[in-house]
């Protein structure tokens, strides 16, 4: 999904994201910021920051509105519970009913790393791909257990979260083969530099 920023600086990737989920039910800014992270992100990555600042934008913007703020009992901040304005509910359909840009963005701090590994140690670039394996093999899991849930929320949430879950299968096996190739040719760094010492 591209993110582009409009006039008043909302990313609208981020933006539709969060009238997209207050359409289901209101929702408290956490809430929104995990359910980002954990259903959106094969999508686009976002920090803290920038779903506060969205959520704030939003509401100056009048598209959401603050439901209710709760006093937190242990010195955090105060819980604020958002709900979509009819506003946001217009906004959201004219975003819907509207092409998307037609090229699909990966960001990815890994994959940037992996087009320099030729610059470093075949062994650091095998300790990080293990380590990106590791996570994806559990996220793999954890998509595929909740397919049954997604199902309930509709034919379009299913199929999305089918998507992720082929994306995920699709990446781990990319993940499998270059570790394979890249152990291989450090076999053979090191069988050269035996040969040289006799």
């Amino acid at each position: 999904m591209q993110e582009w920023v409009s006039q008043k600086g909302v990313t609208m990737s981020i933006k539709y994201a969060v009238l997209g989920l207050l359409h289901y039910k209101d929702m408290h800014g956490y809430q929104i910021k995990d359910h980002i992270e954990n259903n959106f992100g094969y999508m686009w990555t976002v920090n803290y920051g920038q779903i506060y600042n969205t959520l704030k934008a939003l509401v100056d913007e009048g598209l959401i509105t603050l439901a209710d703020v709760v006093p937190s009992s242990s010195g955090a901040p105060h819980k604020k519970l958002y709900s979509i304005t009819d506003k946001g509910k217009q906004d959201f359909r004219t975003w819907l009913t509207n092409s998307p840009e037609k090229q699909m963005l990966l960001r990815d701090p890994f994959l940037m790393r992996f087009i320099f590994f030729g610059f470093g140690d075949k062994g650091d670039a095998l300790r990080i791909i293990d380590e990106q394996i590791q996570f994806y093999e559990q996220q793999f899991i954890h998509r595929k257990r909740n397919l049954p849930r997604w199902d309930k929320q509709g034919m379009y949430v299913r199929m999305i979260a089918e998507l992720g879950l082929n994306f995920n299968e699709m990446f781990l096996r990319w993940l499998y083969r270059v570790r394979g190739e890249i152990r291989e040719s450090a076999d053979k760094d090191l069988h050269m530099e035996a040969g040289a010492l006799f």
